[in-house]
């Protein structure tokens, strides 16, 4: 359903109580862990409404500056930039989470806090400018996705006044082709914070494209997706959303009992796909078994819905086969969230030289499909015998019980 982060705004001061490192920016985060009974599930933690930057640094010519907070139950959150005489950058995020929250991390199996750390990819900016970047950017790791959008951030500010000049990131410079965006159709604003659309007539979002799209392990490709995708959101009023294979990346994971495939639809629409094999059954079978799906506001690059559903039991075939369903299906997610697949055929297991194996049909692609209309009018051929059966026998003992003495 949607949610609710909150901005993060950080003043810190050095010793004459001077600003020295300013910040403000919004997050969130997902989190794959490993429950009890050795599923894995997928939180979304938020920040909250009480945030502390206990640690903060200034830092100088020698020091790296460190921008820190800390929310929630034991969770945190850093990251320390750098200078030369004309530039800084960041050079490190690092990210604690507790799982001991139990309202975040329901019956995780490892206990305690889990820590992180990611390379920052920010280019260098001009010293006394402003960092800014309204659109969304992410970074994965180790099971993490960090989401982050809206910042406006300067370390090493020279005499407490925050420059006045902004430095872009590469997100918000405009370029000579524009952004291809998702099809929409019946679009509605979702957020207070959404500048108005112009006043033009939607044109339905028709069927999605079909792509392709692959996780590699190295040079070996490990999982294969075939697929066209539409979302179908009711909240408020009707939106179709068409996935756009042009703009979308795919990534993920790879496992021998579970794997996940990522789609990151121009830092848009976020979808992932986890597949998990049961092992317990005599054959055993890969299925679908969660769907989470994150969509952020490409105007403003805020986050404006998050919905998963982690009780699936689709797509089923044999564990090294393929599954296949040219038909379109749909998976619920939410009561107000639906995804439409057209010409499916996904592979998470045992791929052999990038291709797919054996396809199992889903039903409606079956030739066995026409056997239903036929056994409808067999019904029906046979309700209208027995009609006509019973009307005779009855006008029988009718006629009977009239008979003369």
């Amino acid at each position: 359903g949607f949610f609710q982060s909150y901005a993060v705004e950080v003043d810190v001061k050095d010793a004459s109580n001077i600003t020295c490192l300013y910040a403000q920016w919004m997050m969130r985060f997902s989190i794959k862990y490993e429950t009890n009974s050795s599923d894995y599930k997928n939180a979304s933690l938020d920040l909250t409404s009480s945030v502390t930057h206990n640690g903060s640094v200034c830092g100088n010519d020698t020091q790296a500056a460190l921008l820190a907070v800390q929310f929630g139950d034991g969770h945190s959150w850093s990251v320390n930039f750098t200078k030369n005489n004309e530039t800084y950058r960041a050079e490190f995020i690092t990210f604690t989470y507790n799982t001991n929250d139990t309202a975040v991390f329901p019956d995780a199996k490892r206990q305690g806090p889990v820590t992180i750390a990611v390379k920052d990819a920010m280019h260098p900016i001009q010293l006394n400018n402003v960092f800014v970047c309204h659109h969304t950017t992410s970074f994965e790791a180790e099971n993490v996705t960090q989401i982050f959008w809206n910042v406006t951030m300067q370390p090493f500010v020279q005499n407490g006044t925050i420059g006045k000049k902004e430095s872009r990131c590469r997100a918000d410079t405009p370029t000579s082709a524009p952004t291809v965006l998702p099809t929409i159709a019946n679009v509605t604003t979702a957020s207070t914070t959404v500048s108005p659309a112009p006043t033009t007539t939607p044109k339905p979002a028709g069927n999605p494209v079909t792509g392709n799209y692959s996780v590699k392990i190295g040079n070996k490709t490990c999982l294969l997706a075939t697929v066209g995708l539409q979302l179908n959101i009711s909240r408020d009023k009707p939106l179709l959303i068409n996935i756009d294979p042009k703009t979308t990346h795919a990534d993920g994971t790879c496992g021998n009992t579970s794997a996940t495939l990522k789609l990151n639809d121009g830092n848009s629409t976020l979808i992932d796909f986890m597949f998990v094999v049961n092992a317990s059954a005599s054959v055993q079978k890969f299925y679908l078994k969660e769907v989470n799906i994150t969509l952020v506001n490409h105007q403003n690059g805020s986050v404006i819905l998050s919905a998963d559903n982690n009780n699936l039991s689709q797509w089923v075939a044999s564990l090294g086969n393929s599954y296949m369903c040219r038909k379109e299906q749909t998976l619920e997610i939410n009561e107000d969230l639906q995804v439409h697949t057209f010409n499916l055929w996904v592979q998470p297991f045992l791929v052999k030289e990038n291709k797919f194996s054996i396809a199992e049909e889903c039903f409606a692609d079956s030739d066995l499909n026409f056997l239903i209309p036929v056994a409808v009018g067999m019904a029906l051929g046979f309700l209208i015998i027995l009609v006509f059966i019973s009307y005779v026998i009855g006008r029988r003992k009718s006629r009977t019980g009239y008979q003369s003495v």
